[in-house]
């Protein structure tokens, strides 16, 4: 069981730091976006943003196939608006306010790219990353069960951390964070492989259903998208309709509005219960016509679709309001540090059994430097991803790709450094890179906007404030790591050559 739980760690462990640490930040993506677009001030009213989009739409796209709204959901301010036009040439999107009065704002992917990446990967296929992200957490949830069957003080362990121990205090740090959140981390492990299990195990459908979209419709209802009838037709109002669906959910919100045929008399309106309402993820929904008759719905789901869906509500957390989301993001953190500790306890712990611990074999050379590439290379990538948000000119074509761009060329120029240079060196001048980075982000942001930490707690903008107190957190734990290495290697360099310049003393005395 050791040897599983070592090796399992490992062979996919610098993916699953990857996991972990975007993964953590998705708990605050709607904050992270609001952060990536400054230009967004203020709160909206989900109804009467629903109809300040109804009429944009109406302005500016008359014969579009479907209508999509994204809603405010309390922490975002904005309606997000997608839509196809008639030619059927891919889609457009918008960002309005409250009053349907389109917001220009610079464009990013925001905190959604960190929150896809964590199972989507970049520069891959989809369908590739998700089969190598759930190899990796199969590996991570094998990696759970054998170590906690591994461990014999877990109880002790969970108060034990000791610093300046060396191989010591590195286990210290792998226990304590694996123990801290346990029940975290093999909920989050288990619930990551259901969100994606019919991809994974398709047979069960495959064998039971005749053709893919029988078992959809099963799941979720019949589609009530029609066939337009040529006949033009207003839509009605929409706020009787989301007062209605809200009274018919318990007063929960409505998050999603989609349209199909607009403008037309066989139109549809498909209103689905905002995610944060309920634990479940599958919101429920329910569908008029022109008329503002109820003509549809989702079906009353069973037992395997209600477990599914509140196990992918757990491990996603849009349920959760803002102290359990810190706990999330708290057990998040715990997470990553316990599969960063678990890499470099890797190398700790057979340097000292090489035969020639300052000239390492290949495999241990290649396991230091993604070591230092992963958690260094990783944290300075995420910081300069922000750093370009407020960098990049605003007019930059293909602007979001640049973000994204920004963040991979950051972190390959780390993995390049960490081939050239002495391992030691490497991990002090990038833990130092990702410091500086992370440091930067909040005097950038007060230099390149109308924004900044003095101005912002003045006029009680609490989420720029957090969003600059993390910045400065991560700053200061990446430099205390930096500045801890520093000392302890400068340490050993000595002690290592006293002996050495005692007996050059002996051997020059005896000549």
């Amino acid at each position: 069981m050791a040897l599983v739980h070592t090796w399992t760690g490992l062979v996919l462990g610098w993916l699953l730091f990857a996991m972990f640490a975007t993964g953590t930040s998705a708990y605050f993506q709607d904050e992270i976006t609001r952060w990536m677009q400054p230009e967004i001030t203020g709160s909206a009213d989900p109804v009467a943003s629903a109809q300040g989009a109804a009429r944009y739409l109406e302005r500016n796209a008359a014969g579009a196939g479907y209508w999509y709204m994204t809603l405010p959901n309390g922490r975002s301010a904005t309606t997000q608006l997608f839509w196809q036009p008639a030619d059927g040439s891919g889609y457009r999107e918008a960002v309005v306010d409250e009053q349907g009065r389109e917001v220009t704002v610079r464009e990013t992917r925001g905190g959604y790219f960190l929150y896809r990446f964590h199972f989507d990967l970049h520069y891959l296929p989809v369908i590739w990353a998700r089969y190598l992200v759930g190899i990796a957490a199969m590996l991570m949830l094998v990696a759970i069960i054998s170590g906690v069957i591994t461990h014999k003080k877990i109880l002790a362990d969970f108060f034990m951390l000791r610093f300046g121990k060396g191989q010591r205090s590195w286990l210290d740090a792998h226990n304590v964070s694996a123990v801290l959140a346990l029940p975290f981390h093999a909920m989050i492990t288990f619930t990551g492989l259901v969100t994606l299990a019919s991809m994974y195990m398709p047979w069960g459908v495959l064998a039971n259903y005749a053709a893919p979209t029988t078992f959809q419709e099963a799941v979720f209802g019949t589609s009530h998208d029609g066939v337009a009838a040529g006949k033009p037709a207003s839509l009605p109002e929409l706020a009787p309709l989301m007062h209605r669906a809200s009274a018919a959910w318990g007063g929960r919100e409505v998050g999603i509005v989609r349209v199909t045929n607009p403008g037309d008399a066989a139109a549809t309106i498909e209103l689905t219960r905002a995610s944060k309402d309920a634990l479940g993820s599958r919101g429920e929904v329910l569908v008029f016509d022109v008329q503002g008759r109820q003509i549809g719905g989702s079906p009353a789901p069973g037992p395997s679709v209600r477990t599914e869906s509140v196990m992918i509500g757990l491990h996603a957390g849009r349920f959760a309001q803002l102290g359990l989301r810190w706990l999330y993001f708290l057990s998040g953190i715990a997470g990553t540090i316990m599969v960063g500790s678990g890499l470099v306890l890797w190398t700790v712990k057979r340097r000292q059994r090489l035969p020639d611990p300052e000239h390492p074999h290949f495999g241990f050379r290649l396991v230091e430097r993604l070591n230092v590439a992963a958690i260094a290379g990783l944290g300075a990538g995420i910081a300069a991803y922000f750093l370009a948000n407020r960098l990049l000119p605003t007019g930059l074509a293909a602007r979001a790709d640049w973000e994204v761009h920004t963040m991979f060329l950051v972190w390959l120029g780390v993995l390049l450094w960490a081939v050239v240079r002495p391992p030691r060196r490497a991990w002090i001048e990038g833990l130092w890179l990702a410091a500086a980075f992370f440091g930067a982000v909040p005097v950038v942001n007060a230099l390149t906007t109308s924004r900044g930490f003095p101005v912002d707690v003045l006029h009680g903008d609490w989420l720029f404030v957090g969003f600059d107190l993390v910045m400065a957190a991560l700053a200061f734990a990446f430099g205390t790591a930096a500045l801890k290495l520093t000392r302890r290697w400068s340490a050993s360099a000595q002690a290592e050559a006293a002996p050495r310049r005692k007996t050059a003393r002996g051997k020059a005395v005896e000549a």
